[in-house]
C-alpha cells in the first residue's frame, strides 16, 4: 500500500495504527527484490507446496533433517476403541424380538468408537501446551547456581547472632579511619584465593578462544525457555484437547455403611430405607436403599413369608451420587415395621417408654409384647407399616468431618476446579457458590443416630417431610419438643472410592472389579438430579418408577381401613401374565411379581411415600400396564374374615400412541373386577356396567417417573425417531396419533418433525444426540426412498423455518444446527457430546456412508459444504452461529473419506475433486468476509468464526494440498488488508488476524509447512541488496553483502515466500512493533505472546531435540533478530535504576573519546551512586548517544512484553548456527551493530537475577497483572478499542477460561489455570522459583557472551576493530557488574581476560567493573604509570559504588579479593622490575579502609544517629578527594532532609559550598567570590575545617580532579540556594540572609537581574517571618551518656542530642531504649534515670545503661550582650547546663536547709547546629550549690517570673494571675515564706555566709517590690467580676509582707567590715566551690 492508502486512513480517527495499514520497516525496505516488491502489510504469493516437494529428492537431506521435508507417512490413521462397559454384562436384552428404536438404541451402546486420529497431533500447542505445570516437570533436576546475594543472606545468622558479630567486631573496625596500620596489618594476614595458573601465563588469542568457548558448552539447558514462565494462557486461542468418549455421568459419590441398628427392647424387625432429599429444590433426589440389620434370630420371624433372599437384596452400604452439592441436602432415614393392629403412636409407645436398663423389672410386658410381635409377624408378615424417620445434614457432617482437598478429582490428581467441574459436566455451573458443602473429599465420619420420631399417620407424604426437614435446620425446632423414640443407628459415610468392589449398578449389574460374587455388595443408588443434567446417555438403561402418592375411600362404602396397595406390570389382562419385573427390597428375593404399600392402621384417605422400582421390558407394547389392586387388610383375626380384601382396581396403560406414558396421574377407581380388553383403554373411559368408588372421579394420585436410554420422553424427539424408522422399514401405512401416515404424506409429516425438534426440551435432546445426529446425518448423505423415488434432500427444507424463540436470540433451525447449539450454547447444556460424535463414529455404518459413494448418493463433506455456500441467508445466519460444529463434521468426513477408501497414498492435488475445492475456496471466502463485516457490530461471533475458520484450515493442511490451503489463508489476509483501509478502528481486525496466523501457526507439522531446509533462492533478476541500497557497504568484510544470508535475517520477499507461516507470523509480530502504533499494547502482547508459545513448543518437542534440527528451525526466526533491533528505543528500559546507567552507550554510533564519565572524570549520579544516595533528576545517562533519531519513539512496550521478546530473540541467538550468525555480524553496518549490542546489553539487564529475597517480595502474578491493567488503561485512554469491545472483553473474562468460543469447541481443559497465579507461594514455591530465575539469568547471559564472542571473531580483522570491541568489553563489563552466578562468572571473565589480551583495555576501567577486573590493568598502566592516579581514583569509586550500593555484598570475600590482586601484583615475574606492584599495595590497602567503614555504615541503617556518624566520618576520609567529600556531604543533606532536621541539612550545604569556595579560591581569585571557607563563618563557625583542601593536598589543574558540575561558579550558586532552601524549611531565616550575603555579589558580578530579584524577594519574605513569627522553637537538647561494653567504640561516650522541637524526656528515652533493645535483646538495656555521675564498677557487664538528661543552652554574661534575640540563644550552641538536686545523705530532695543543686556544663566540639545531630561532649565542668545558694537562684527566677509577667505586652492577664498566685498564695509548699522563716530568721554563724544572707534578704525585697508592680497592673486588668479575687490576692500579698518585715529588716554589722579577697564575686560562674561531698 502506497501514501495514498495513508492519506485515506489518516482521516479515519484511528492514527495509532496506520504503521499496521501501510508502512514499512525502518531500515527494512524490501524493495530491493525486484521480484518481489511487496510491502509487509500485503501477503507474497506463497510457493506451491506439493510442487517444491515433488522436485526435491526424497534423501536431499542428510540423517534427521530428512524428517522435516515432509508429514510423516503414518500423519492420519483410523483407530477403533472398545466402548467401555462398566460392568461384568452388558445388561443388554437378549433373545427377544426388539423394534426398531429399541434396536438402534441397543446398537449405539454397544457400538466401538470409530477414532479419526492425527499421530502427532499431540505435538502441537494446541494439544500439548507448555503451562506452568509441564514446565515445572521440565525444571525438576535443574542445578543450583551460586550467587553472591544469595549466598550471603545465607550465611547472615539471626539477629542476635549479627549483633554479637557487631558488638565483637575487631580493632579495625572500631578504630577512626586515620587509623590505618592496623587494617594494613589485618589485610597482610588474610589468606588470598588460590591463583589461576593460566591467568600469568602468555597463550595464543585463538587457543584462549577455543578453550573459552570449549568450556562454555558444558553443562549448558538444552532448552532456554524451558526456565522462562510459561506462555499467557490467556493468550492461548489454540487451545484444544482431545475429547473423552462419553461416560455415565456421576456427581459427587458418597459411600453410606449402614452398621447397627438397636433399640431399647428387641421384639420385632425393623426395616430401614434411605434416600436423600434436597430441601432447597423440594426434591428427592436419590432411589430408595433398603437394607435390613436385623438378627437372624428376628428375621426368623418372617420365615413363613420369606423365600431364600437374594445376595443382591442384602446389601447394608449404598453410594450415592450428588451433582449439585448443597447445605440442604439430607439423608432420611425412614423405618417401617410389620403392619399390627393399633396406631403408629401406639405401636411406638413401649420403644418410648421401656429401657434396656429395666428389661428384669418389665420382663413380662416383653414377653406380652414379643408373643403379639411373633403372631403379627406370623399372620401380616408381607404387610408393612410406617414406624419412625430421622434424617441427617450431610452438610454438618462434611463440614465437621473437615475437607481433605476440595479440588481433588477422583484419579487423586489435584485440579482446578474449572477442571473438577467440566469433568463432571455444566451442571455443576449453579453450585459453584456451595463448594462449602462440596462432598468430594472430607474425612469420613461414622455417626450414631439415636433420636427418632415417629411418623404420623396424617403427614406421610413428601411435602409433609419437608416441611419437616425445614424445620429441623431451625434452632428451635418444633421436633425437638416431641418425645423420641430411642434407638442407635450406627452408619458410616465417606467419600466413595474410585472403584469400589462388590458394587451393584441400579439396573443389579455387577460393576467392576466383582471378585466373589459371594460377597455382600455395596449398590450404586440412582441419582434423581436437583436440576437438569445435560449428558449423553452412554448406557442400556430403562427403569420405571412407581409412588402412589394418595387413596380417597372416604365415600367408599363397607369395611375399608386398613388399606393396602398392590402393584403388578402387566403384559396382558390374565393374573398369571404379571412379569417378575419389580426390584425387591431387603432380605427378599430380587424381582418379584407384585408389591404392596405399607398400610396405615384405620385409615381410609391414606397418604403414601411408597417408590416402586421396575425393570422396564425392552419392548413395550400397547397391552402392557401398571395394574393397582387395592385390599382392606384385616389386622386382627376373625372368624370367616378373609385376610385381604380387594376392595378396588385401577390401571395405568404404559403406551399411548407409540410413547410412554409418565408424569402424575389421578386415576379413578373400579369397585369390580376390569372387564376384558380394558388394558388398551385408560380408566378415564367409563365403562358400562362398571362401579366406579365416588362416581368415576379421580381418588387415586400416582406419578410414574422412567429413567431410560430408549425412551426419549418427549414429544417431538419420539415422533422424529418413529417417522425416521416408518421410512428405514417401510412399514405403510402407519398410524401416528390419529393421523394415518401413507407414502404420500411421510414427507411432509417428516419435515414437520424435523422443525419442531427446536422445540424439543434440551435435557433429553443431549442426552439422545448420538441418536438425533445418527439420523440427521443419514437424512443428509442418503434420502429416504418413498415410493421408490429419492426423496429431496433434508438440508435446505429443514433450515428455512424461522425462529420463534423470543428475546431477540439467533436459535439453531436445523436439526445440525440445533445439535451444534448444544456444544456451544453454555447456557442450555455446553455438553461435549457432538463432539464425541464427530471425533468417534457412532451408529450403525455410518462412517462408511461418509465415504462410499456406491452407498449413498452424495458424501457429507461435499454436501455440507454444497449447501452452505447455495443457502438462503436464514440458514447461513444460522450456520454462522455454529461454524465450528459443520467445519469439523466436514473435516471428521474427508478424514474417513481419506482412510476408508485408501485414498492416503493419493497425490494431495488428487484426493478431492475440484468442484469441492471450489465450494471450500467458496465457502473460506464467505466465511472471511462475515468475520471482517461483524467484527464491529458483534465482536464475539466475529472472534468465533474466525477462530473456527482458521481451525478449519488448519485441519485441512493435514488433508488436502497444501499449496491450496496457502492460498485460502493469502486470499482471506487480503480480505482483512482490503477492509482495514475502511475500517473504524483497525485494532480489532488486526487482533483477529493475529489470532488467525497464531491457530495456524499451531499446526503440529508447522516447521514442515516452512519448508525449513530448502536453501533460500537469490532473486531470479540481479537486484541491490538491503545493505548496498540502503546504508553503506559492510564495515567487516571488502566483499559485497551475501543477499542469501541478508533475505534469511530480514523479512524479505524470499523469506515470506518460502516460510510462509513463519513470514506471517513474524510480519504480524513486525506492524505490531511499528514505532507509531500508538496504543497498540494488545497487539504487542497477542505478536509477542505467539512467537513465545511457538518457540516453548520447539523446545519441548521431541522431533527437534538435536542441535542441528533445532538450527534449521531456528532460521525460520532469524528475521526476528532484526525486528528486535530495530524496536529496540521503545523496550522496557531494564536497566534504569538507582546506581545504574540506563544502557550502554552505543560508542559505534559517535566519537566515544567526547563521553564525559569515560575520560576518566568522576560523574555525579556516579559519586551519587558511591554515597548510596539517590541519582540526580536528569543525570541519567542513555545507551545510545547517537543522532536524535535513535531516542525512544512511538509506544514503548511494557515489561512483560518487553522481557519476553528479548527471551526469543536470546533463543535463535542460542539455536542458531554460529557460523550463519558471524556471516550475518560481517555484513551489519557499523550502527546496526552497534543497535544489536544495545540489544544484548538490555538482554542482560531484562534477566539479571534478583535474589531469593526478590521472590519473597515481589509476586510475579500481580506484578504482571498490573502491567497488563496499566497496557488496557492506557489503550483505552488513548482510544484505540471501543468501549463495546472493553465490555464485551470483560464480560467474557468473567468466565474463569476467557472467551469460551476460543477455547476449540469448549473441551475440557485440564491445565487451564496456572499454579502461579496462587499469591500465597510456599517455601518449597519460592525457592524453585529462585533456582529456575537463577539459571535463566546464567543461560541468558552466557548466550549473551557467546554472541559477543561472534561479534569479536567477526571484527577481529577490520579496521573499526578499536570502536566494536570497546563496546563489546562494555556489555561484558556490565554483565560482570551485575548480580551474576559463579558459573558464568568463570566464563565472563576469561572473555574479558581474551579481550584484554587482544589489546583493547581502553575503557576498562568503568566505575560499574569493581576490582575484579583490577589485575587487568596492567598492561594499561605500565607505559604511562603517571595516569595511575586516575586508575585509583576509579578504582576507590568502584569499591565505594559497589560497598555503597549493593545490599548483600560479602565483606569477607571482598577482603579476599583485595588480598588477591596484591598476591596477583607481586607474583607476576613482569612487573617486579616496576612500581607498579608498589602503587596497586597502597591502593589496596587505601580500598580496604573505605570498606571497612562503609561496611559499618551499611551495619547502622535504622540507627540515624550512628549512620549519620558514619558517614560523616567516612566523608572526613575522603578530605583529600573533594568529588568524594562533597557527594557524601550531600548524601549526608539528603538523608537530613528525609528526617527532618532541615537545619542540619543546610549546614551540609554550607559546607559544600565552602569546599567549592575553597577549590574556587585556589583556582582563580575573583573578587566576587568567596575566600574560601572563611567567608562563611558567620554561617557557621564549624564550616572552617574545610579549610582542610590545600594545595599539597589537591591540585586544581590534575586530570579527574574536582571535575564535577558543583566545582563551578554555577555549581557554587547552586550548593548557595539548596543552603537557603534547607534554612528556610527550618526557620532558621536570619542564617537565610548569611548565605544571601555571598550569593548576592556572584549575581551581582554574572549581571542576574532576575535571580537577583528572586533572591531579595526571598530575604524579604525572611525578614517579614522573623518579625512576624515570634514564638519559634529550634530545638530541645539532651545530653546522653553510654555504658557498657555492648556498646563498642560508644562505651563510656558523652553526646548531646539535637532532637525536635517540644520532645519530652520520656519520648527521646523511650525511642533509644526501643531501638537498642531491638539490636541487643530483651532485659538488655537499662535507663538509667537519674542524672548522677556513674560508677561503672557497679554496673552489670553484660548489660547496656544509657543515661539521659534535659540540658539547656548555657551563655555566659558578656555572651548574652550579643545575644539579643532569641534566634541568637539558639544558634551556634557548644555550652549547655543541667542542673541535678541533691541531699548529703543521697536524696534527690529533702528540707531546704539540705536541699543542694550541681550544676553541669558540657562543652561539645562542634557547634549546634551543625551536619550532625549530635555532637560528642569533649569538656566537661560540675559546680555545687549551697542550700542558701539553690534559695538565692529560686528566688530571682520567681522575680524575673513577676516581672516577665509584669511587662508583656499585650498583658497577659490569666498568666500574670497565674504567677501572682504562686507567689503570695499562702499555700505554696517551699514558698517565699517558708524559704525566708529558714534563711533569714536567724544571722548565719560563719561569717563566709554573712553575703549569701544579705543577698537573699535583697532578692526577698526586689521580690516584694515586683508583687506590688504586679498587683498594680493586674488591678487594671480586671474586670467587675474578679475585683473580690484581686481583694484577695492583696490581703495575702500584705499578710506576706508583714511576715518577711521583721526578716528583712535584721542589721548585719560585720558585712560594713572589709571582705576577705576570697569572697568577691561570690556568685560568678569562677567562685563556685568544687562540690566536695
Amino acid at each position: 500500500m502506497a501514501a495514498a492508502e495513508r492519506r485515506a486512513f489518516r482521516g479515519r480517527g484511528a492514527p495509532s495504527l496506520l504503521p499496521h495499514v501501510a508502512r514499512p520497516r525502518p531500515g527494512c525496505d524490501h524493495s530491493h527484490f525486484a521480484p518481489f516488491q511487496v510491502p509487509l502489510t500485503e501477503v507474497v504469493e506463497p510457493l506451491d507446496f506439493e510442487d517444491v516437494l515433488l522436485s526435491r529428492p526424497p534423501d536431499a537431506e542428510p540423517g534427521p533433517l530428512r524428517d522435516l521435508v515432509e508429514f510423516p507417512a503414518d500423519d492420519l490413521e483410523l483407530l477403533l476403541q472398545p466402548r467401555e462397559c462398566r460392568t461384568t454384562e452388558p445388561g443388554i436384552p437378549k433373545d427377544e424380538k426388539l423394534d426398531a428404536q429399541v434396536r438402534a438404541a441397543v446398537e449405539m451402546y454397544i457400538e466401538d468408537w470409530v477414532i479419526v486420529h492425527r499421530r502427532y497431533q499431540y505435538l502441537s500447542a494446541a494439544y500439548s501446551p507448555v503451562t506452568t505445570e509441564t514446565q515445572r516437570e521440565r525444571q525438576k533436576g535443574l542445578p543450583r547456581q551460586v550467587f553472591e546475594q544469595d549466598a550471603s543472606g545465607d550465611e547472615r545468622s539471626g539477629p542476635e547472632d549479627s549483633n554479637d558479630s557487631r558488638r565483637g567486631s575487631g580493632s579495625p573496625e572500631d578504630t577512626p579511619r586515620s587509623s590505618g596500620a592496623s587494617s594494613i596489618f589485618d589485610l597482610r594476614n588474610l589468606a588470598a584465593d588460590s591463583l589461576l595458573p593460566s591467568l600469568l601465563e602468555r597463550a595464543a588469542p585463538e587457543d584462549v578462544d577455543r578453550r573459552n568457548e570449549s568450556l562454555r558448552r558444558q553443562h549448558r539447558p538444552p532448552a532456554l525457555l524451558t526456565l522462562y514462565p510459561a506462555p499467557d494462557e490467556d493468550e492461548a486461542v489454540e487451545r484444544c484437547s482431545h475429547p473423552e468418549p462419553p461416560r455415565e455421568h456421576f456427581g459427587q459419590r458418597i459411600l453410606v455403611k449402614c452398621l447397627s441398628l438397636k433399640f431399647e427392647i428387641e421384639i420385632e424387625p425393623i426395616f430401614g430405607i434411605l434416600a436423600l432429599y434436597d430441601v432447597r429444590e423440594k426434591k428427592k433426589i436419590s432411589e430408595n436403599f433398603y437394607f435390613d440389620l436385623n438378627s437372624d434370630s428376628i428375621k426368623g420371624l418372617l420365615r413363613a413369608h420369606g423365600t431364600h433372599p437374594a445376595i443382591s437384596t442384602l446389601a447394608r452400604s449404598a453410594i450415592f451420587s450428588v451433582t449439585y452439592p448443597s447445605p440442604d441436602i439430607f439423608l432420611v432415614i425412614k423405618l417401617e415395621k410389620v403392619l399390627q393392629q393399633g396406631d403408629i403412636s401406639e405401636c411406638c409407645e413401649p420403644y418410648m417408654v421401656m429401657k434396656e436398663v429395666d428389661t428384669a423389672k418389665n420382663k413380662e410386658k416383653l414377653e406380652k409384647l414379643r408373643l403379639a410381635a411373633e403372631q403379627f409377624c406370623t399372620r401380616l408378615g408381607r404387610y408393612r407399616m410406617p414406624f419412625a424417620w430421622t434424617a441427617v445434614h450431610l452438610a454438618n457432617i462434611v463440614s465437621s468431618a473437615g475437607q481433605l482437598d476440595r479440588d481433588s478429582d477422583s484419579e487423586g490428581e489435584r485440579r482446578s476446579a474449572w477442571t473438577d467441574r467440566r469433568r463432571r459436566g455444566p451442571q455443576d455451573r449453579a453450585s459453584s457458590g456451595d463448594d462449602a458443602c462440596s462432598f468430594s473429599g472430607f474425612r469420613p465420619a461414622t455417626l450414631t443416630v439415636t433420636n427418632f420420631f415417629k411418623q404420623e399417620a396424617e403427614r406421610l407424604s413428601d411435602e409433609d417431610l419437608f416441611k419437616f426437614l425445614a424445620d429441623m435446620r431451625r434452632p428451635s425446632s418444633l421436633l425437638r419438643r416431641l418425645r423420641p423414640v430411642t434407638a442407635q443407628l450406627k452408619i458410616d459415610i465417606s467419600p466413595a472410592p474410585e472403584n469400589p468392589h462388590f458394587c451393584l449398578s441400579p439396573e443389579l449389574l455387577h460393576i467392576k472389579p466383582y471378585p466373589d460374587p459371594r460377597g455382600r455388595p455395596t449398590k450404586e443408588i440412582l441419582e434423581f438430579p436437583a436440576r437438569e443434567v445435560y449428558a449423553p446417555h452412554t448406557s442400556y438403561r430403562n427403569l420405571l418408577y412407581v409412588y402412589p402418592h394418595s387413596l380417597n375411600f372416604s365415600s367408599r362404602q363397607g369395611s375399608v381401613r386398613n388399606l393396602a396397595v398392590r402393584v403388578q406390570y402387566m403384559t396382558g389382562e390374565d393374573p398369571s401374565q404379571a412379569l417378575p419385573v419389580i426390584f425387591g427390597k431387603s432380605s427378599c428375593s430380587e424381582f418379584t411379581r407384585e408389591a404392596f404399600t405399607p398400610v396405615v392402621y384405620h385409615n381410609k384417605s391414606p397418604e403414601f411415600y411408597e417408590e416402586f422400582k421396575l425393570h422396564l421390558p425392552a419392548c413395550v407394547t400397547e397391552n402392557h400396564h401398571l395394574l393397582f389392586t387395592f385390599y382392606h387388610v384385616s389386622c386382627q383375626p376373625r372368624p370367616g374374615t378373609a385376610l385381604e380384601t380387594p376392595v378396588g382396581f385401577t390401571w395405568i396403560p404404559l403406551l399411548q400412541h407409540g410413547r410412554l406414558r409418565t408424569g402424575p396421574f389421578c386415576l379413578p377407581v373400579s369397585v369390580d373386577q376390569p372387564p376384558p380388553s380394558y388394558s388398551v383403554l385408560t380408566p378415564d373411559v367409563a365403562l358400562p356396567g362398571m362401579r366406579w368408588v365416588d362416581g368415576h372421579k379421580g381418588v387415586f394420585s400416582v406419578e410414574l417417573t422412567a429413567v431410560s436410554s430408549v425412551h426419549p420422553q418427549d414429544p417431538h424427539l419420539d415422533k422424529f425417531f418413529t417417522l425416521v424408522h416408518v421410512l428405514e422399514e417401510g412399514a405403510f401405512p402407519f398410524r401416528l396419533k390419529d393421523a394415518v401416515l401413507s407414502e404420500g404424506n411421510v414427507e411432509q409429516e417428516l419435515r414437520a418433525s424435523l422443525a419442531a425438534l427446536r422445540l424439543a426440551s434440551p435435557e433429553p435432546l443431549v442426552a439422545f444426540s448420538h441418536h438425533v445426529l445418527d439420523k440427521l446425518v443419514r437424512l443428509v448423505v442418503r434420502p429416504p426412498i418413498i415410493s421408490g423415488q429419492i426423496g429431496k434432500r433434508m438440508w435446505p427444507q429443514t433450515s428455512v423455518y424461522p425462529s420463534t424463540q423470543g428475546k431477540g436470540t439467533s436459535t439453531p433451525l436445523t436439526p445440525l444446527l440445533l445439535l451444534g447449539s448444544c456444544c456451544t450454547n453454555p447456557e442450555p447444556s455446553g455438553c461435549i457430546l457432538p463432539w464425541h460424535a464427530l471425533q468417534k463414529g457412532c451408529g450403525k455404518g455410518w462412517h462408511l456412508a461418509l465415504c462410499d459413494p456406491s452407498l449413498c448418493p452424495q458424501l457429507l463433506h461435499e454436501e455440507l459444504a454444497l449447501q452452505w455456500v447455495v443457502s438462503s441467508s436464514a440458514v447461513r445466519e444460522a450456520i454462522l452461529q455454529h461454524a465450528w460444529f459443520f467445519f469439523q463434521l466436514m473435516v471428521k468426513s474427508m478424514a474417513l473419506h481419506l482412510l476408508l477408501g485408501q485414498r492416503l497414498d493419493t497425490p494431495r492435488k488428487l484426493r478431492f475433486p475440484g468442484r469441492f475445492l471450489d465450494d471450500i475456496t467458496a465457502l473460506v471466502g464467505s466465511v472471511g468476509l462475515e468475520v471482517i463485516t461483524r467484527v464491529h457490530k458483534d465482536v464475539e461471533l466475529a472472534e468465533r468464526l474466525n477462530a473456527s475458520l482458521a481451525f478449519f484450515l488448519s485441519d485441512l493442511l493435514s488433508l488436502v494440498d497444501r499449496g491450496f490451503v496457502f492460498s485460502l489463508v493469502r486470499a482471506h489476509y487480503k480480505q482483512v488488508a482490503t477492509r482495514l483501509q475502511s475500517s473504524p478502528n483497525p485494532a480489532a481486525l488486526l487482533t483477529l488476524r493475529m489470532e488467525f496466523t497464531r491457530i495456524l501457526c499451531s499446526h503440529e507439522h508447522y516447521v514442515t509447512l516452512n519448508l525449513p531446509c530448502c536453501p533460500l533462492s537469490p532473486p531470479a533478476s540481479p537486484s541491490p541488496s538491503v545493505s548496498s541500497t540502503t546504508s553503506q557497504s559492510s564495515t567487516f568484510s571488502s566483499q559485497a553483502p551475501d543477499p542469501k544470508v541478508t533475505s534469511m535475517f530480514e523479512l524479505s520477499g524470499p523469506f515470506r515466500q518460502q516460510h510462509f507461516l513463519a513470514g506471517l507470523l513474524l510480519t504480524e509480530l513486525a506492524l505490531a512493533l511499528e514505532p507509531e502504533a500508538e496504543g497498540a499494547f494488545l497487539l504487542h502482547k497477542k505478536a509477542i505472546s505467539a512467537v513465545h508459545s511457538l518457540l516453548c513448543g520447539h523446545d519441548t518437542d521431541p522431533r527437534y531435540a538435536e542441535a542441528t534440527v533445532k538450527a534449521c528451525v531456528a532460521e525460520l526466526y532469524l528475521p526476528l533478530l532484526s525486528i528486535a533491533r530495530d524496536t529496540l528505543p521503545r523496550l522496557h528500559d531494564f536497566a534504569e535504576g538507582p546506581g545504574q546507567r540506563s544502557r550502554l552507550a552505543s560508542m559505534l554510533d559517535s566519537d566515544t573519546e567526547g563521553e564525559g564519565d569515560i575520560a576518566g572524570t568522576i560523574n555525579p549520579s556516579v559519586a551519587m551512586a558511591i554515597a548510596g544516595g539517590p541519582l540526580a533528576p536528569g543525570s541519567r545517562a542513555s545507551i545510545s548517544q547517537g543522532p536524535p533519531t535513535a531516542s525512544r519513539a512511538g509506544c514503548a512496550l511494557s515489561a512483560e512484553s518487553s522481557r519476553t521478546l528479548l527471551a526469543c530473540v536470546l533463543w535463535v541467538l542460542k539455536n542458531a548456527e554460529p557460523a550463519l550468525l558471524q556471516r550475518w555480524a560481517t555484513d551489519l553496518t557499523l550502527p546496526q551493530l552497534g543497535r544489536l549490542l544495545d540489544l544484548l546489553y538490555l538482554c542482560l539487564a531484562a534477566f539479571e537475577y534478583k535474589g531469593k529475597k526478590a521472590f519473597e517480595r515481589i509476586n510475579s502474578l500481580t506484578f504482571k497483572k498490573s502491567l497488563d491493567m496499566k497496557a488496557r488503561l492506557e489503550e483505552a485512554i488513548l482510544g484505540t478499542i471501543g468501549a463495546r469491545q472493553e465490555m464485551v472483553r470483560r464480560s467474557r473474562e468473567r468466565s474463569p477460561f476467557g472467551n469460551p468460543e476460543n477455547v476449540r469447541w469448549r473441551k475440557s481443559v485440564t491445565h487451564w489455570k496456572q499454579t502461579s497465579d496462587r499469591v500465597d507461594k510456599t517455601k518449597d514455591e519460592m525457592e524453585h522459583e529462585a533456582l529456575v530465575e537463577g539459571n535463566l539469568a546464567t543461560e541468558a547471559s552466557l548466550v549473551v557472551l557467546d554472541t559477543l564472542e561472534i561479534i569479536v571473531q567477526t571484527v577481529m580483522l577490520s579496521e573499526a576493530r578499536e570502536s566494536v570491541l570497546g563496546a563489546v568489553l562494555k556489555v561484558v563489563l556490565y554483565s560482570l557488574g551485575s548480580a551474576q552466578s559463579a558459573l558464568f562468572l568463570q566464563h565472563g571473565l576469561a572473555t574479558q581476560r581474551a579481550l584484554v589480551s587482544k589489546g583493547h583495555v581502553g575503557r576498562l576501567s568503568r566505575p560499574w567493573c569493581g576490582v575484579r577486573g583490577l589485575r587487568l590493568l596492567a598492561p594499561l598502566s605500565l607505559p604511562s604509570l603517571q595516569n595511575f592516579a586516575r586508575v585509583k581514583m576509579q578504582v576507590t569509586m568502584s569499591l565505594s559504588s559497589l560497598v555503597g550500593t549493593t545490599q548483600n555484598f560479602s565483606e569477607e570475600y571482598l577482603r579476599r579479593s583485595l588480598k588477591t590482586i596484591l598476591t596477583y601484583a607481586e607474583e607476576d615475574v613482569g612487573l617486579r622490575d616496576s612500581t607498579f606492584a608498589e602503587q596497586v599495595q597502597d591502593l589496596m590497602f587505601n580500598l580496604h579502609m573505605i570498606l571497612t567503614d562503609t561496611v559499618k555504615m551499611k551495619e547502622h541503617q535504622e540507627d540515624p544517629e550512628m549512620l549519620i556518624d558514619l558517614m560523616y566520618r567516612i566523608a572526613r576520609g575522603y578530605q583529600g578527594s573533594p568529588d568524594l567529600r562533597l557527594t557524601w556531604l550531600q548524601n549526608m543533606a539528603g538523608k537530613h532532609a528525609e528526617l527532618g532536621n532541615h537545619a542540619e541539612a543546610a549546614q551540609c550545604m554550607v559546607h559544600a559550598a565552602a569546599l567549592v569556595a575553597e577549590y574556587l579560591a585556589l583556582l582563580e581569585d575573583h573578587r566576587h567570590l568567596p575566600v574560601g571557607c572563611v567567608s562563611f563563618q558567620n554561617i557557621s563557625s564549624n564550616v572552617l575545617e574545610e579549610s582542610a583542601i590545600s594545595d599539597d593536598i589537591l591540585s586544581p589543574d590534575e586530570e579527574g580532579f574536582c571535575s564535577g558540575k558543583h566545582f563551578t561558579e554555577l555549581g557554587l550558586v547552586g550548593l548557595l540556594e539548596q543552603a537557603a532552601g534547607y534554612f528556610t524549611m527550618g526557620g532558621l531565616y536570619e542564617a537565610v540572609n548569611e548565605v544571601y550575603k555571598n550569593l548576592i555579589p556572584i549575581l551581582e558580578a554574572h549581571r542576574d537581574y532576575k535571580k537577583l530579584a528572586a533572591v531579595h524577594g526571598k530575604l524579604q519574605e525572611a525578614f517579614t517571618k522573623i518579625m512576624h513569627q515570634l514564638q519559634r522553637v529550634f530545638g530541645t537538647y539532651f545530653r546522653v551518656g553510654f555504658y557498657g561494653a555492648r556498646f563498642g567504640d560508644l562505651d563510656e561516650q558523652e553526646f548531646v542530642y539535637k532532637e525536635p522541637s517540644i520532645t519530652k524526656l520520656a519520648e527521646i528515652s523511650h525511642r533509644l531504649e526501643e531501638f537498642y533493645t531491638e539490636r541487643f535483646g530483651d532485659d538488655v538495656v537499662e535507663i538509667i534515670k537519674d542524672s548522677n555521675p556513674v560508677d561503672k564498677s557497679k554496673l552489670d557487664a553484660q548489660k547496656a545503661y544509657i543515661q539521659i538528661t534535659y540540658v539547656e543552652p548555657y551563655f555566659d554574661t558578656y555572651e548574652l550582650k550579643d545575644r539579643v534575640t532569641y534566634f541568637d540563644r539558639n544558634y551556634g550552641l557548644r555550652t549547655f547546663l543541667f542542673c541535678t538536686p541533691f541531699t548529703p545523705d543521697g536524696r534527690a530532695h529533702g528540707e531546704l536547709p539540705e536541699q543542694h543543686k550541681r550544676k553541669t556544663l558540657l562543652s561539645t566540639d562542634h557547634a549546634f547546629p551543625y551536619i550532625k545531630t549530635r555532637i560528642r561532649v569533649c569538656h566537661r565542668e560540675e559546680t555545687v550549690l549551697t542550700p542558701v545558694e539553690v534559695a538565692i537562684e529560686d528566688m530571682q527566677k520567681k522575680t524575673r517570673e513577676l516581672a516577665f509577667a509584669t511587662e508583656q505586652d499585650p498583658p497577659d492577664a490569666k498568666m500574670l494571675q497565674m504567677v501572682l498566685q504562686g507567689s503570695v498564695g499562702p499555700t505554696v509548699n517551699q514558698g517565699p515564706l517558708e524559704v525566708a522563716q529558714v534563711f533569714l530568721a536567724e544571722i548565719p554563724e560563719d561569717p563566709k555566709l554573712f553575703r549569701h544572707h544579705n543577698k537573699l534578704r535583697l532578692c526577698f525585697k526586689d521580690f516584694c517590690k515586683k508583687c506590688e508592680d504586679a498587683l498594680r497592673k493586674n488591678k487594671a486588668l480586671i474586670g467587675p467580676d474578679q475585683k473580690e479575687y484581686h481583694r484577695e490576692l492583696e490581703r495575702n500579698y500584705c499578710r506576706l509582707r508583714e511576715a518577711l518585715q521583721p526578716l528583712l529588716t535584721q542589721r548585719l554589722p560585720q558585712l560594713l567590715a572589709p571582705t576577705p579577697p576570697g569572697l568577691r564575686n561570690s556568685l560568678n560562674r569562677a567562685s563556685f566551690r568544687k562540690a566536695d561531698l
